[in-house]
């Protein structure tokens, strides 16, 4: 069974904007091992066709025919993003009758410096002097939303993305996000997370999300679950994902049995999920299972493009690991409310095997309260808020499913 601790190492995008024009990004290192933990062992059902092959920074790797896979640095400790480009063909915008040849860019990274640069070698190396016609963005989180606003001007093209995720990006890059300020300290002071220098490294990260999207471009095209999209010669069907983020969208090529996953499906660490202030009732654990079951159904031929880490075939094998995985943890806060009513920050050592610094412990306790929210809502444990304001959680006496009217 793989570290929980991994999901804060891929997703603890917590660096200041000073500390990330200080971290280098315009090389990548080797993937990080995180306890042994990134590295799936054979017996775990994933093939890795590509094996240990990665595109070079400025380059690509053709991973079916016009299917190119990118690999972007991030200054954070998991440090790529994998990027895709699809050859494509659209109606030329000012020229009747005609088709232009170009790409379809799905995700861009940060930006940054070294994201710029790294994208103007793409234009240089890959491209073929052809345009890049759209950019499709998977969610609004900022290694995949970052450069958007940068691509779509450089390029005269238009944003594709899910109407949620198009808002929560506007949301954020105005400094109306999740991500710092008081209602996020109000909210964790609320799950048992009360020492002062922390929280205050917490509300001023007001910031966090518009110093990597600086900008979101004025107009998209809304993708919808079930929504088919022709790129070039291929068809892609979206898949709508919650839990993670508002309204992510993969794509699924299904005559080429191809999956751009985006952060859905990842072979080796397990996608981030938490609650957050917005909505501090929301249920996305439970969100973010029920949508892996949209993408139960593919073959093990399926070549599925991750986010982050290599591609691979066997997406009901991961997906079984996912479920055993959130299982397990499920099972060890029953155990531990029966004993005693916990808040959210008793929870994390039994979550998360390690220390955790205070950029690493926002992310822990969003997922944190994500489990005991699943809990509570399923009626496997109650939720009280006691005299100091912090709410504890306390398994019931009978395990019945029914769900809970209130507190």
């Amino acid at each position: 069974m793989f570290d929980v601790n991994v999901n804060v190492k891929a997703r603890m995008l917590t660096q200041t904007s000073a500390a990330m024009t200080s971290l280098p990004t315009d090389s990548l290192a080797p993937p990080v091992v995180a306890q042994g933990s990134s590295q799936v062992p054979p017996r775990s059902g994933l093939h890795y066709p590509l094996q240990e092959r990665l595109p070079d920074l400025g380059s690509a790797l053709e991973v079916a025919p016009g299917v190119f896979w990118l690999r972007m640095g991030l200054p954070f400790a998991l440090n790529h993003i994998n990027l895709w480009l699809l050859r494509d063909r659209l109606p030329h915008p000012t020229q009747s009758g005609v088709m232009q040849e170009g790409w379809t860019a799905v995700d861009c990274g940060i930006d940054n410096p070294a994201t710029r640069q790294a994208w103007e070698q793409i234009e240089q190396n890959v491209l073929q002097g052809l345009p890049i016609l759209r950019v499709l963005a998977t969610h609004m989180h900022p290694d995949h939303m970052g450069l958007a606003h940068w691509l779509c001007e450089r390029w005269q093209a238009p944003l594709w993305m899910s109407t949620s995720e198009y808002q929560s990006a506007l949301l954020a890059c105005s400094g109306l996000s999740n991500f710092g300020g008081d209602p996020t300290v109000q909210f964790f002071a609320a799950h048992g997370w009360n020492k002062a220098e922390d929280l205050a490294v917490v509300r001023s990260r007001v910031g966090y999300y518009p110093s990597m999207v600086p900008k979101v471009p004025r107009a998209y095209v809304r993708l919808m679950a079930g929504a088919q999209v022709r790129i070039g010669d291929r068809l892609w069907q979206c898949i709508s994902g919650y839990g993670h983020s508002p309204e992510h969208m993969a794509l699924h090529d299904a005559k080429n049995q191809l999956l751009i996953s985006g952060d859905m499906l990842l072979p080796s660490i397990s996608t981030n999920v938490s609650v957050y202030a917005m909505e501090p009732d929301g249920n996305p654990l439970q969100h973010f299972l029920d949508s892996l079951s949209k993408m139960q159904h593919l073959g093990d031929e399926t070549l599925v493009l991750p986010s982050h880490g290599r591609p691979f075939q066997g997406a009901a094998a991961r997906i079984a690991q996912l479920r055993s995985h959130h299982a397990e943890r499920l099972d060890e806060l029953v155990l531990a409310c029966s004993a005693q009513a916990l808040c959210a920050h008793d929870a994390l050592p039994l979550i998360f095997k390690r220390p955790l610094d205070v950029h690493q412990t926002t992310f822990a306790m969003g997922e944190a309260v994500a489990h005991m929210n699943l809990l509570w809502l399923d009626g496997r444990l109650s939720r009280e808020q006691d005299a100091t304001g912090i709410y504890r959680f306390k398994a019931r006496q009978s395990q019945s499913s029914a769900k809970p009217t209130g507190d």
